[in-house]
């Protein structure tokens, strides 16, 4: 049965005072800019942490193995990393929403010299992380304390290869960064190849899904997205990864590794992605709204 409020609260106070004892290190509790930061060890990693903001699961970090992604959807994104350019080849990356720079470090490790900005509206989980969870001081990561869309807007044209967006407030996307505006102003800071990613959450009817894949098709001529099956069926709440780019993607190799993960996923592209849109149409800045509510108990 689920806690009521004054007996969560009571445990956040419990929490900031003495932290929560897992694996024989110390939960961290801290209060940050969007709710209440818990940085939680992993039990089966020495160095392993999970980042939660008001009890939802934001990022895993692994500060002896940064190439070590455990969410699914992070996997997919990593995937996509590797994708974007031959291996080693240096890349500059723009993350919308930092968390614990979960990809910004795996960027920084399987592309050495790859250049990357990331813009966290959050400063006090800027600060949480930066002390708790450093980043190797040789790795080339500028961190901006800004709004996502408001940081994107002072991007110069063309800068980018890769744009990842994975922002969260309140375990919603915010609506202006769901719009074919936000969607314009991402493939202008692109260059020529370049690919947008974005972590994406829904649940049934997927409707919001559905509106997404739309207004990205709206941007751009070329989709696919990756998703667990149980969210493609519309039978759970969870993240779908979509990737668009003004020129083919490689479709067949993406869907090899999202298959081959540990927890396999299904991806579509080309009419399969059309036909699961189901007439939806482009969100404009007029009408966008937040992603939806996780319901309860989606994180358990």
């Amino acid at each position: 049965m689920a806690r009521g409020r004054a007996g969560k609260d009571r445990d956040r106070e419990r929490d900031r005072g003495e932290g929560r004892r897992r694996g024989g290190r110390d939960s961290l509790v801290e209060p940050v800019d969007g709710g209440t930061a818990e940085l939680r060890p992993d039990p089966e990693r020495p160095e392993g942490w999970t980042l939660l903001i008001d009890g939802a699961p934001q990022s895993h970090v692994d500060l002896a193995d940064p190439a070590h992604l455990a969410f699914p959807y992070q996997r997919r994104l990593g995937h996509l990393i590797d994708l974007a350019a031959p291996a080693g080849r240096p890349l500059r990356v723009l993350h919308l929403g930092g968390g614990a720079l979960t990809l910004a470090r795996y960027t920084a490790v399987t592309r050495p010299r790859a250049t990357q900005q990331v813009i966290e509206k959050d400063a006090a989980l800027v600060r949480l992380v930066r002390r708790a969870l450093p980043v190797d001081p040789q790795a080339r990561i500028k961190v901006r304390e800004q709004d996502a869309r408001e940081g994107l807007g002072r991007i110069a044209d063309g800068w980018a290869d890769l744009v990842v967006a994975d922002v969260f407030s309140g375990a919603r996307t915010p609506a202006h960064l769901t719009s074919t505006e936000f969607l314009t102003e991402v493939r202008r800071v692109l260059a020529a190849g370049g690919w947008f990613t974005a972590n994406l959450a829904d649940g049934p009817p997927l409707a919001h899904l559905r509106g997404q894949v739309a207004t990205a098709a709206a941007v751009f001529p070329e989709l696919a997205l990756a998703a667990d099956p149980v969210v493609w069926r519309g039978k759970r709440f969870g993240n779908a990864v979509l990737v668009a780019a003004g020129q083919p993607l490689p479709v067949g190799e993406f869907t090899r590794r999202v298959a081959g993960d540990p927890h396999p996923g299904r991806v579509e592209h080309g009419r399969g992605l059309r036909d699961f849109t189901g007439g939806a149409g482009a969100v404009s800045d007029a009408v966008a709204k937040a992603s939806p509510v996780p319901p309860a108990g989606a994180f358990d």
